[in-house]
C-alpha cells in the first residue's frame, strides 16, 4: 500500500511540475520537419535520443498519441505512467527483460503506416551512448528511417548515475535539434549502422550543448 501511494504521488506531481518547467521554458527547435514530412507521406519513422536528454523530447512531443519505449524497473515505471497521462503509447521492455516481446512490437507499429516511435538507444541501463541492437535492427527490418534528436536546456538540474539525466529547471531556453534521417538496409554492417548513429546523436549533442552553454 505504501508502495502504491509513493508512486502514485511521485507520478502525480512528477506530472506537473515536468509540464510546468518544459512549459516556462521557450523552445528553439529545429529539424522537425525531418519526421513530419515522412509522416504526413505514410511513412513510419524512429527517434532516438540518448537517455540522459530524453525529457526535452518526451515534453515536445507529448499529447500526439506516438509511441515510446520505456524498460520495466521502478525507475521507469514513473516515467512510463506519466508518459501515459500526458499523451504517449509506451511499449514497455529493455534486453534485460521483455526484450523479444517488445522489440516485436515496435517492429509491428512500424510496420503500420505514419507511426513514430521514440527510443533512448542506450536506454535504459546503459552503457551511456553506446547503442543497443534493437533499435538498429528494427530500422533495418522495417525500412524505417531512424531520425537522430538532441536537446538541451539553458538552465537545468544534473542527476549521475550510469548516465547524466537533465531536467530543465523552469523558465529557461531549451534547445531541441532534429538530425537528418539514417536509412539502414537488412544487408548492411551492423557495426556501422551503430557507429554511424552514435556519432550523428554526439554532434547533435556537441551542438545543443554549444548553444545552451
Amino acid at each position: 500500500m505504501k508502495q502504491r501511494l509513493l508512486l502514485w504521488l511521485s507520478v502525480h506531481l512528477g506530472k506537473w511540475f515536468l509540464r510546468f518547467a518544459y512549459a516556462t521554458n521557450r523552445w528553439d527547435i529545429a529539424g522537425a520537419h525531418q519526421f513530419q514530412t515522412l509522416l504526413q507521406e505514410g511513412q513510419s519513422v524512429v527517434l532516438a535520443i540518448w537517455h540522459g536528454r530524453l525529457l526535452g523530447l518526451f515534453m515536445n512531443l507529448a499529447g500526439r498519441g506516438y509511441y515510446g519505449v520505456a524498460g520495466t524497473h521502478a525507475d521507469a515505471e514513473i516515467i512510463s505512467q506519466i508518459g501515459s497521462r500526458i499523451g504517449w503509447n509506451l511499449l514497455r521492455g529493455s534486453s534485460s527483460d521483455r526484450g523479444r516481446e517488445v522489440y516485436e512490437e515496435i517492429v509491428n507499429t512500424l510496420r503500420r503506416p505514419g507511426q513514430l516511435v521514440a527510443i533512448t538507444p542506450d536506454g535504459p541501463k546503459g552503457p551511456a551512448k553506446i547503442p543497443k541492437a534493437g533499435v538498429i535492427r528494427a530500422a533495418m527490418k522495417t525500412g524505417s528511417p531512424v531520425i537522430p534528436v538532441a536537446s538541451q536546456s539553458t538552465r537545468r538540474w544534473e542527476f549521475t548515475n550510469w548516465d547524466t539525466f537533465v531536467v530543465a529547471k523552469p523558465f529557461g531556453r531549451t534547445f531541441l535539434r532534429y538530425g537528418p534521417p539514417l536509412v539502414f538496409h537488412r544487408d548492411d554492417d551492423y557495426d556501422q549502422c551503430a557507429q554511424q548513429l552514435k556519432t550523428a546523436l554526439d554532434n547533435l549533442e556537441q551542438e545543443v550543448d554549444r548553444l545552451a552553454g
